[in-house]
């Protein structure tokens, strides 16, 4: 365990989880847990000691594995009051997206505290919400606070590349882990911006498919200097103008359509499906978050094709992040494939589920009740993420998940943007917000 405010504070029944919750964050960023995607990483192990640490020093019993050398998870189990009770799992992910520090005004792993935020890599995805988990079951632990049901703690490697090594791996070889759970709560919902002038949280109840997709076209090689209509680049090239060009049609689930239902009380506009910016710039920058929800979407990502200039190659690869709208998997993959037209295959290097459960339910109620409490009156929406979490892994258990990282923002602070992006921070004050309000939840549901 390296030096924090958490263990300064160790032991003392009197501390509350507000208290370290900025140290535990801080601590957490210092650990380079980058996730590059191809396993070559530093890995989690680091990160996954020092809370397992932070656990068994609160008297839980955490458990650390690894699916892979240095790739590793941390679940421990809170004994609730109710054995009837069906479990809850609240978890995050240790791992990073990579920082190039030369794009930083601060060092991305150094975790400054700087008029009142704190910097670095994780301090929004999702080291915040680890800091804020670790902090409240401290709290309990010191305190003899125990939950009505078990809860289930768990800090994933691996979420930032599909769960592989982290959240799917355990539910694959370690299922008993999660005996007992029928619901979740980890990133990214429960956050603050400010909608007509008034504060809005967003409760994440569903959240788009994934499919990354690779596109290969094979032709006849041979010297760039002769003619050639079997050309690979070609077919690929023409393959991937058509799909990044095409626009999907705008299609609302019931999850959107509440959301927007939701915006139009708070601001008056109605939403037109044939101009959705209309209601969309009322959003300011959560637009970007948001607006990717409203159709399903294939942004091309990568190329490889070629070795020299002279050398018509015998292949060619693009890379295709797909996101789809729950329910529409089949329909999109059929569509990009008569986008692509002849010549084309396609292939999985990731692919998982869309999520969208109701806006409605024990847990839900307790959710809305425990932002109400720590900011009464106040509005809360479901919505649906654009990109992905552990969740997916889970539901393969039958595992209901939502997006619960409660954080109450300043309107000025481009929060989602943060999200996988450069000098990424989050107020203290916020995290401290979401203590009280975790606890409340954690302690009551």
């Amino acid at each position: 365990m390296t030096e924090s405010t958490a263990q300064n504070v160790s032991g003392a029944a009197q501390i509350r989880a507000e208290d370290e919750v900025v140290g535990i964050c801080q601590d957490l960023i210092r650990f380079d847990t980058s996730n590059y995607g191809d396993n070559a990483g530093p890995g989690e192990r680091a990160a996954a000691e020092y809370t397992a640490a932070l656990l068994a020093d609160a008297g839980l019993a955490p458990e650390i594995f690894e699916a892979a050398p240095g790739r590793a998870s941390v679940v421990a189990r809170m004994e609730g009051t109710d054995p009837s009770a069906p479990a809850l799992v609240v978890h995050g992910h240790l791992d990073v997206v990579p920082a190039q520090k030369e794009d930083w005004s601060v060092d991305p792993f150094g975790a400054e505290l700087r008029d009142g935020l704190i910097w670095g890599r994780g301090a929004v995805d999702m080291k915040d919400m680890d800091a804020m988990i670790l902090s409240v079951v401290r709290e309990m632990q010191r305190t003899g606070t125990r939950p009505r049901r078990d809860i289930v703690v768990a800090m994933f490697a691996d979420e930032e590349a599909g769960g592989t090594y982290g959240a799917r791996w355990a539910v694959d070889n370690r299922p008993e882990l999660f005996e007992g759970a029928r619901e979740a709560i980890s990133e990214v919902g429960g956050f603050s911006a400010e909608i007509g002038g008034r504060r809005a949280y967003l409760l994440q109840t569903a959240e788009k498919g994934l499919a990354w997709l690779r596109l290969t076209a094979a032709g006849r090689a041979g010297h760039g200097s002769q003619t050639n209509a079997d050309n690979a680049v070609t077919t690929l090239a023409r393959a991937v103008a058509n799909i990044g060009g095409h626009r999907w049609p705008i299609e609302l689930t019931d999850t959107t359509r509440r959301f927007l239902d939701g915006v139009t009380e708070l601001t008056g506009i109605e939403f037109d499906p044939d101009d959705p910016e209309v209601l969309l710039k009322e959003l300011g920058t959560l637009a970007r978050f948001v607006g990717a929800t409203l159709q399903n979407t294939s942004n091309p990502t990568m190329l490889k094709a070629g070795y020299k200039e002279n050398v018509i190659p015998g292949s060619a690869e693009a890379r295709v992040d797909v996101r789809t709208l729950p329910g529409q998997d089949e329909l999109v993959l059929a569509k990009l494939r008569e986008l692509a037209g002849e010549g084309v295959e396609f292939s999985y290097v990731h692919h998982d589920v869309a999520l969208e459960t109701p806006f409605s339910g024990s847990l839900v109620d307790a959710m809305v009740a425990s932002l109400e409490a720590e900011d009464p009156g106040a509005t809360v929406l479901p919505y649906t993420l654009s990109g992905g979490t552990d969740n997916k892994s889970l539901s393969r258990l039958g595992i209901t998940g939502y997006g619960f990282a409660p954080l109450q923002l300043p309107p000025e602070l481009d929060f989602t943007g943060m999200f996988h992006g450069v000098d990424e921070r989050v107020p203290a004050e916020s995290l401290r917000f979401g203590t009280r309000v975790l606890r409340r939840l954690l302690t009551a549901y």
